[in-house]
């Protein structure tokens, strides 16, 4: 389709397209790296909306790539996924982190959850929980004389 405009040159005309150009999507797009951050860490969107004070409907919408969140939310988001805004944005590749001990055990993957129930207790009871693992663990952790573990004076 072309259309007339006022005469300013010999030949000039404006040419119109019927569609315009879709984004194109892909692995480096933010929606993809925010879903991939949160799933890592274990996160629901309605978790991820709740530590970051916002929506799963914006969590949402920022992960399908319908709209990249303002400067903001990226820092909030950066923050509850614990990562650098530079890597939540794609400017910096994440650390090469150690390989996660079966991330698709079932098990593994009932305790991770647990343990980010954890992290929304108060910091007392955060602090008795991890006294209470850590006694559980020096309980069946083998010694150096090769006996168990033991609390005594107690």
């Amino acid at each position: 389709m072309r259309l007339r405009t006022r005469p300013r040159s010999r030949d000039s005309t404006l040419t119109i397209a019927h569609e315009m150009p879709r984004k194109k999507k892909d692995d480096a797009s933010f929606g993809p790296r925010l879903a991939a951050l949160r799933k890592a860490r274990g996160l629901t969107q309605v978790q991820l909306a709740q530590s970051t004070n916002t929506t799963q409907r914006s969590i949402s919408y920022y992960e399908n790539d319908d709209g990249v969140p303002p400067a903001s939310i990226v820092i909030v988001l950066a923050q509850a996924l614990h990562v650098s805004a530079d890597e939540l944005l794609g400017l910096k590749p994440p650390p090469q982190a150690a390989p996660a001990v079966q991330e698709d055990d079932p098990e593994t993957r009932r305790l991770w959850k647990r343990f980010q129930v954890v992290t929304q207790l108060p910091e007392k009871d955060q602090r008795a929980v991890i006294r209470l693992i850590n006694s559980l663990a020096a309980i069946s952790t083998p010694r150096k004389n090769g006996n168990q573990g033991e609390r005594h004076g107690r």
